[in-house]
């Protein structure tokens, strides 16, 4: 099977030797954290270039400067870059939100409209339609973890619970979303109309959402157990957040909103209702761009160190031994959800590793005759799944730099992502759902 598949042959020990600086960057960052027991010891840029160093080690017959290219060129591609850039604006307008009260006007709005125990499966509800409006779970961060950090400030709640509960809704989202890149990639690469992708993965989406929701609602009491004052609210404050928010959710580009909700606050505090000079948002600004600055390190590093673990064959040796040894349909779902999950754990990228299995996955489909629409829909749900997880995706990371957490805060309360993987595991086990073609 491995041979119909893959025409390219990788050895085992070369396929080790490319996957083993992964290995080294969890010992030092994951296996370090948990002996000292402390998260914020180990910094993930230490981490990160100790390993990008041992994996340059194994590119064969190069040049020290060759090789450094080839990592260079991992962490420049265009993707990489984008996301920087959105990272400047998110900093920008986090810092200058706060700075003219537009997140504190919001929170003291929320507290005073909602009872306490509907806060938190609302912020999860406003995450998911967020989401699915907009098609990146990147936008619904950018727009929700401001409000979340001072939410949880204003109430007493654990802040890495509350940004948790805005990953998981904005998973929820760039998961179903028709104008999602990864549900683009997944029906693409599967041949299968969007709606009916859809339908199928709402099989799996749908129910997680509900057992988390209801989790939420059940919890609500025990987090919210401090009330803070709630002070009259301004409107025009609260602007800023609302232009965000909505042209999101019309589908404005990521960079534009965020532009335009800095110009907002800057007008805002201009007209004299906010209480900052021009050269105090420019403060502002520039604190919000310098507390980035480790966050785009990181994204650099991570983004350079995959990009020499594909060069070496590291994620073509997984796809080789994964596809070797199916037997069932059963397997081969299986074998595809696993598939797209390491290449996404080996990229940190889940449109980039749809695009990598996809065509993989559509071989397999049809010499086991497994539903297409299944098989898009797994294609993109587990990628998802790996990619909320992973504490160096682009979604944790900016999630972490907005709230100063370590990215590995949120996993025990990513309620969402856990109860949507055993919802995948199920939906293979028991081959669900059952859809006529």
């Amino acid at each position: 099977m491995g041979n119909k598949i893959t025409s390219q042959h990788i050895s085992t020990g070369k396929g080790l030797l490319a996957l083993s600086p992964i290995v080294v960057f969890l010992l030092l960052y994951v296996v370090v954290s948990v002996i000292i027991g402390d998260f914020y010891k180990m910094p993930l840029s230490i981490a990160f270039i100790i390993a990008s160093m041992w994996a340059l080690l194994f590119i064969p017959k190069m040049k020290i400067a060759e090789r450094i290219e080839i990592f260079s060129k991992g962490a420049a591609n265009s993707n990489v870059l984008y996301m920087i850039w959105i990272f400047f604006l998110a900093g920008a307008f986090s810092a200058l939100a706060k700075g003219i009260g537009a997140i504190d006007a919001t929170v003291n709005l929320a507290l005073a409209s909602l009872p306490s125990t509907f806060i938190v499966p609302g912020l999860f509800i406003t995450a998911c339609f967020i989401s699915m409006s907009i098609g990146t779970s990147v936008g619904t961060i950018v727009a929700l973890t401001p409000f979340a950090c001072q939410l949880a400030q204003s109430t007493g709640t654990d802040t890495a619970f509350l940004v948790s509960v805005v990953l998981g809704g904005s998973f929820f989202g760039d998961n179903l979303s028709f104008i999602s890149d990864t549900t683009i990639a997944a029906t693409r690469s599967q041949k299968v109309k969007m709606n009916d992708k859809f339908k199928t993965n709402l099989w799996l989406a749908l129910p997680a959402a509900i057992v988390t929701l209801g989790v939420y609602i059940s919890v609500g009491d025990i987090q919210h157990t401090t009330h803070a004052a709630t002070n009259s609210a301004s409107w025009w404050n609260i602007l800023p957040y609302l232009i965000v928010i909505v042209s999101a959710i019309f589908g404005v580009n990521v960079l534009l909103v965020l532009t335009m909700g800095i110009f907002s606050c800057i007008v805002i505090a201009l007209c004299g209702l906010a209480d900052a000079s021009l050269i105090d948002m420019c403060g502002y600004m520039g604190n919000g761009i310098k507390d980035m600055s480790d966050l785009i390190i990181v994204t650099l590093l991570a983004a350079g160190l995959l990009g020499v673990i594909s060069y070496n064959g590291g994620v073509k040796y997984i796809i080789q031994v994964l596809t070797s040894r199916i037997n069932s349909s059963r397997g081969a779902q299986a074998v595809i959800a696993t598939l797209v999950s390491m290449v996404n754990f080996c990229t940190a990228n889940n449109t980039i590793a749809i695009i990598t299995v996809g065509d993989i996955a559509h071989k397999i489909s049809q010499q086991f005759n497994l539903d297409p629409r299944k098989v898009a829909s797994l294609l993109d749900t587990c990628s998802c799944i790996v990619q909320c997880l992973i504490p160096y995706g682009a979604q944790s990371l900016m999630a972490a730099g907005l709230a100063h957490l370590s990215p590995v805060a949120f996993l025990p309360y990513l309620y969402y992502t856990w109860a949507l993987a055993t919802m995948v595991i199920l939906s293979i086990i028991f081959n669900l759902p059952h859809r006529p073609k």
